[in-house]
């Protein structure tokens, strides 16, 4: 599935072919700032311009001889542009081109992220309007709590994924610099005005001091914030799995005609999708871990990073685009059920109501120590006897002297529970949530 996605437009940003071209923008940036300085006559800018282009095969075939990528593609460059290639990496060191055209690559990569990013949570708000009042049982360690609303859920998890875009979006500005400023970061053949006008050419900040690289800090930033948004993918997807487990049943994942499930059981449906994601979260957070691995760099620079982004950059991008689609895909295509929501609710025999309970004894003047133990007592024959909860209160000497049958019954209401969910959507999608609900 996953090949599918790398031939998207994350996948082209992350080949041969644009990285050398993203190199090749960084070395005109350059010429033209030494050309504005006076350094390159216009004749030989020209000449610069229309001739200097990439040729991936030619560049691998002279990397097998230099044992140097950014020296096979000046070699290359020079065989096309000629006497004229003189002038282009003038001053520069290897990581002013690699680093500055890391930034243009990730930046583009951090883009089509947050699109994907606002995708997403355009379907979740779409689905937490949709099921907004439909009840459902909210669980803590797995068990009975309070009931809540699917559409609540979904909020939640917006909220969530909001704050992930907010973290994405910072790192991707964080990696939005660039550095021309030579061996160790010195300027000595350079100067802080050439290398602001280079990059002011590619949209990029100049990193304030870059030593002979940019910092490693910052991609520890970006693709930290990649490994938190997994984090949230994967939460959203154990829901959903647990959820399609046969003995709750309350959502499960589209299945296409001749879709199957299994090769030896044909009544198959499993939330294939969920666990692939799952998964693929766990590459994204250990790529994070690799990335701030390459943070203690010796002195102004050495190369032990360059492997390693050489893997985690186009991988986690590449896997957050591929996640974050196919999580939409997911979510568009949810079979949600909420006569099975109700049917779950019941199972625990009204137990949930017991907080109401306790606090309506507390209320009418018990000890607080004395009305958890009488509420205690109902819920544990309640379980055990599997006898609704409402009508063993109602029926209980001990809280009937406190409250009288019409007090008891207004603690019952199932809808006491959303009771503040407007409130909820408005602050989460901030705006005025929709009166309605959808469900009765």
């Amino acid at each position: 599935m996953i090949e599918r996605y790398t031939r998207s437009e994350m996948g082209r940003i992350w080949t041969l072919e644009n990285r050398y071209r993203a190199w090749l923008a960084v070395e005109l940036a350059v010429c033209e700032a030494w050309r504005d300085a006076g350094r390159i006559p216009d004749e030989a800018m020209s000449v610069i311009r229309a001739r200097a282009d990439v040729d991936v095969q030619r560049i691998q075939a002279i990397e097998e001889t230099t044992r140097h990528d950014v020296i096979a593609f000046l070699t290359s460059l020079e065989e096309k542009v000629g006497d004229d290639a003189r002038f282009i990496h003038l001053g520069c060191t290897s990581s002013d081109i690699v680093d500055t055209a890391n930034a243009l690559l990730l930046v583009e990569a951090g883009e089509l992220i947050l699109t994907d990013l606002d995708t997403l949570l355009e379907a979740l708000e779409t689905l937490a309007r949709r099921h907004k009042g439909a009840l459902c049982m909210g669980r803590t360690h797995g068990i009975h709590a309070y009931p809540t609303s699917f559409g609540l859920k979904l909020a939640g998890f917006y909220a969530e994924f909001s704050r992930h875009r907010a973290r994405v979006n910072s790192a991707t500005e964080n990696v939005r610099v660039g550095k021309i400023s030579g061996a160790v970061g010195t300027y000595a053949f350079l100067s802080p005005e050439l290398e602001h006008n280079a990059l002011s050419r590619l949209k990029l900040k100049a990193d304030e001091h870059s030593t002979q690289i940019i910092q490693r800090d910052r991609y520890a930033h970006f693709f930290s914030a990649l490994a938190i948004m997994a984090g949230g993918v994967e939460r959203l997807c154990v829901e959903l799995r647990h959820l399609q487990c046969t003995e709750m049943m309350e959502v499960e994942e589209g299945f296409a005609r001749g879709q199957k499930g299994s090769s030896a059981m044909p009544h198959k449906k499993n939330p294939i999708s969920a666990e692939n994601m799952s998964g693929l979260a766990r590459l994204m957070r250990s790529n994070a871990l690799a990335a701030m691995e390459n943070q203690p760099l010796w002195h102004e620079r050495d190369i032990s990073h360059s492997s390693v982004e050489r893997v985690i950059m186009p991988d986690s991008t590449i896997l957050a685009d591929y996640v974050l689609t196919r999580l939409t895909d997911l979510l568009r295509g949810l079979v949600v059920k909420p006569d099975r929501m109700r049917e779950n609710m019941a199972k625990s025999f009204g137990l949930y109501h017991s907080q109401r309970v306790l606090t309506a004894l507390i209320d009418a003047g018990l000890s607080r120590q004395k009305a958890y133990e009488t509420v205690q007592r109902l819920a544990m024959k309640s379980w055990e006897t599997r006898r609704s909860f409402p009508e063993l209160a109602l029926a209980d000497a001990e809280i009937r002297a406190c409250l009288n049958e019409a007090a008891l019954a207004a603690l019952f209401d199932e809808t006491y529970c959303l009771q503040h969910e407007d409130a909820v959507f408005a602050r989460v999608f901030a705006q005025l949530a929709q009166p309605e609900h959808f469900y009765e």
